[in-house]
């Protein structure tokens, strides 16, 4: 960074505190490479944004503290103080603690400050800030203790905590994955570190107000951290965008996020209301579609995953009711979901691209080979063996070859579908095992065999509107996971047969056909999903 550049940045006249940390970050961004951005799980937090989510917090104190733990250019600070000034007359003191790491940003984050400073002085209120330049999370992980003292005895607890935090994954030798270790399952992402230490540094009548990936909201590996944050914090708000490509824009960013809004739980037994808020994009967050929920029509806290179910219009209202009323699972049937046992790069020299009669090979099937109701096999791609070794280095990672149902472990952030299954079934000359690789989950029966009804009428319904619907009411992210499949309601299991049997006298497994089956099982013709 230039310090002519620097020097060059000043406020405008009349200019919001908010507009001119804008410009900062825009500055800044233009100054550092899409690398060192991603790497640092820097996103910058766009004007609209910021004023949205400082428009959320209101206070009649005369005297507040502010916790903004990833601060960058102090723009979602400037946007929650310029909203409270602008409503609470009253309002006199501002105490504000910022943490920031990167040594190219703090001088950002002072100049946003120094004017935040000098704009509220001209209104009468009084702000003392400090820029920390500690990691936050090392700094404060202590409190994720549940001990016998008091943490508002040992650290400052705020009246806010706004943040837009890094996202990216923590590898596991981190010293902060070590730290907080009681929220962590498999490898974490640092966000929902910044969001389960922000719950324990709330006053009781204090509210929080993040911005973040919807990846917390369901799956095995925030299942630790799900219950930990709703612990200690209610939630009582979530924004969400029905684009996620212009959220980030300026940093070339398609993350799926979500702005929440918790408080301090104070009673656990409290069954508040929480409002779900939406719009497209930026251009209409300020007229965002609100509606509330009873917490338990949302959440079942009672259930081990404590999945967040986030409908955005009736239709999805509709599908989640569908689901509630379904007592079956997978697990209920005897039926499993595992995820394929062959890891490519540690079976490479076993893995064929074509057949070779000096060797036993069996079928390896690979993501690519998989798409809605239909299995292409063989279908040759570079570095994507169709065949398996049968070899005792091999034996542990073939399964039988029996009736399955293929499924996409992972989706295309472009594909309009997150559910991508099909049909798989043996034939009598067929070899004896096959290779499923590791980004295909495949469904199964452990005892026994799946009929060809229930294999036709799982892989129907998992292709389905109406489960592709409900899947992304809870889903924010490219992953699914075998811990999901196995928690979702099914069916009567004579239900999913006659779905199977349905397609099976057609004899089209067209998507057409399939999605218009399973509406008809289910009266929901009526609904457009």
């Amino acid at each position: 960074m230039k310090v002519n550049d620097e020097i060059r940045i000043k406020p405008v006249d009349n200019e919001r505190p908010v507009g001119f940390a804008d410009r900062l970050g825009a500055y800044y961004t233009a100054t550092v490479s899409q690398t060192f951005k991603k790497d640092n799980g820097q996103f910058f937090t766009p004007q609209e944004i910021a004023q949205f989510m400082g428009s959320l917090a209101s206070t009649d104190k005369k005297e507040i503290n502010i916790l903004d733990p990833g601060c960058g250019t102090a723009i979602l600070t400037c946007a929650l103080v310029e909203n409270i000034v602008n409503r609470n007359p009253t309002i006199e003191t501002v105490h504000l603690t910022a943490y920031e790491t990167d040594c190219h940003l703090i001088s950002l984050s002072e100049k946003a400050l120094s004017y935040l400073k000098e704009w509220l002085s001209h209104k009468g209120v009084t702000l003392q800030y400090v820029v920390c330049v500690h990691d936050f999370i090392l700094e404060n992980y202590d409190c994720l203790n549940s001990s016998g003292l008091n943490f508002s005895d040992r650290k400052q607890t705020f009246d806010f905590i706004i943040s837009n935090p890094p996202y990216f994954k923590l590898s596991k030798d981190d010293s902060r994955v070590k730290a907080a270790k009681m929220i962590i399952n498999g490898q974490p992402n640092i966000y929902a570190l910044f969001l389960a230490i922000a719950t324990r540094m709330l006053k009781n009548d204090a509210e929080m107000i993040f911005i973040v990936p919807r990846s917390f909201t369901s799956g095995r590996y925030f299942n630790r951290f799900r219950d930990y944050f709703f612990r200690y914090a209610q939630l009582n708000f979530i924004h969400l965008f029905d684009s996620r490509k212009d959220t980030f824009s300026r940093d070339n960013v398609l993350q799926e996020t979500l702005i929440l809004k918790a408080k301090k739980k104070t009673n656990p037994e409290d069954e508040s209301e929480i409002t779900v808020s939406t719009c497209i994009g930026l251009h209409d967050i300020a007229k965002s579609k609100r509606k509330s929920y009873f917490q338990k029509d949302l959440i079942d806290l009672k259930s081990k995953e404590k999945m967040i179910h986030l409908p955005i219009n009736t239709n999805e209202e509709s599908v989640i009711d569908l689901f509630k009323s379904w007592n079956g699972s997978l697990n209920r049937y005897g039926i499993q979901i595992s995820t394929g046992p062959v890891v490519a790069f540690r079976a490479k020299d076993y893995i064929r691209e074509i057949e070779n009669g000096a060797v036993f090979l069996a079928p390896l099937y690979w993501l690519h080979n998989v798409t809605k109701m239909e299995v292409h096999y063989p279908l040759h791609k570079p570095d994507k063996g169709q065949y398996i070794q049968i070899c005792d280095h091999t034996k542990s990672c073939l399964i039988p070859n029996r009736n399955y149902i293929f499924l996409r472990r992972f989706s295309s952030k472009d594909d309009k579908s997150r559910l991508i299954a099909a049909p798989y079934f043996s034939s009598p000359d067929s070899p004896y095992c096959i290779g499923v690789e590791n980004k295909l989950n495949y469904i199964y029966r452990p005892k026994g065999h799946l009929e060809r009804a229930e294999v036709m009428g799982i892989a129907a319904l998992l292709n389905s509107n109406i489960f592709d619907t409900y899947f992304r009411t809870f889903n924010g992210n490219v992953n699914v996971s075998a811990t999901e499949l196995r928690a979702m309601p099914m069916p009567p299991l004579e239900t999913i047969k006659e779905i199977g049997k349905a397609l099976i006298l057609r004899n089209n497994f067209s998507l057409a056909n399939v999605r218009e089956v399973t509406d008809s099982f289910f009266e929901l013709n009526e609904i457009t999903i």
